[in-house]
């Protein structure tokens, strides 16, 4: 079905074609289509496609088949602006960047990170202005705009997707939300450096800077974004050296199969962000 999908991109390139997994873990076995062509077939052949493949991804304490659409694999497959990878974590955003897949006048394919706990999620909400005139895809989403608050936040927490939503009611439950602040990047490929680096020059140089994810250290978007974010933190002479990360520990497997445990790693990470 995802060679079908691949084929129809091409031979259709206004029409927007999505080819989306029941779990993110679906993508596995058709691999060989994401190695042989959607990556690489523009640079191979210059053939351009649009196609969009949205994976469900986000741990909740489903089960190891059921939590990972292998986040790392595709950024690892980014190279020379050949995909688009992203993590929307608003309706406004995802309805932006599936707008910008046909609105921009050439075609890259686009892989969406979609956790399905966000469908339902009362926090996870967008207004008709996100969505209306004068409103477009933000590739990295601050809280509030550049202000003199900006200099009392001592923590600067990133992150992708639906683990924001964890650190958004842990900082309330604690108190911080003066102290500090939290970052998400929506587009993880092409990485958004200049967007990043705007944010990053808001706070204080001996700010603690912190990288938080839901997946295993070994997996997710980590060892993609560490390098990136301390290049910026080394140029703007920031105190600290090297992010910091909250996250779960290096894992064979994708998630646990057991809830308890989860409820405990999950609980464990979102402290970690705070603490170390």
């Amino acid at each position: 079905m995802l060679g079908f999908e691949y084929g129809y991109s091409l031979a259709d390139p206004s029409c927007l074609t999505i080819w989306e997994a029941q779990f993110g873990d679906v993508a596995n076995g058709a691999q060989v289509y994401f190695d042989q062509f959607i990556s690489s077939g523009e640079s191979k052949w210059l053939r351009m496609s649009g196609l969009v493949c949205m994976l469900p991804h986000g741990y909740e304490g489903q089960g190891p088949e059921h939590s990972s659409a292998r986040l790392e694999r595709w950024l690892q497959l980014y190279a020379e602006q050949n995909m688009q990878i992203v993590y929307p974590s608003t309706p406004a955003s995802l309805f932006h960047v599936l707008r910008r897949q046909l609105h921009r006048p050439f075609r890259k394919p686009l892989v969406l990170m979609t956790p399905k706990s966000l469908l339902r999620h009362k926090r996870c909400v967008s207004t008709l202005e996100d969505m209306g005139p004068n409103s477009g895809f933000h590739r990295i989403l601050w809280e509030n705009p550049p202000g003199p608050q900006d200099e009392a936040v001592e923590r600067v927490v990133l992150s992708a997707g639906k683990v924001y939503y964890d650190l958004l009611a842990a900082r309330e439950e604690r108190g911080l939300d003066g102290k500090v602040a939290l970052l998400r990047l929506e587009e993880l490929a092409p990485f958004p450096e200049e967007p990043v680096a705007e944010e990053l020059q808001r706070y204080p140089a001996d700010a603690r800077f912190v990288w938080c994810q839901e997946e295993p250290r070994n997996m997710g978007a980590w060892f993609f974004v560490a390098p990136r974010i301390e290049n910026l933190m080394e140029a703007q002479g920031k105190t600290q050296r090297r992010l910091v990360y909250a996250g779960r520990k290096p894992s064979a497997s994708p998630a646990t199969g057991y809830h308890a445990q989860h409820e405990r790693e999950q609980r464990q990470l979102v402290e970690d962000a705070f603490n170390l």
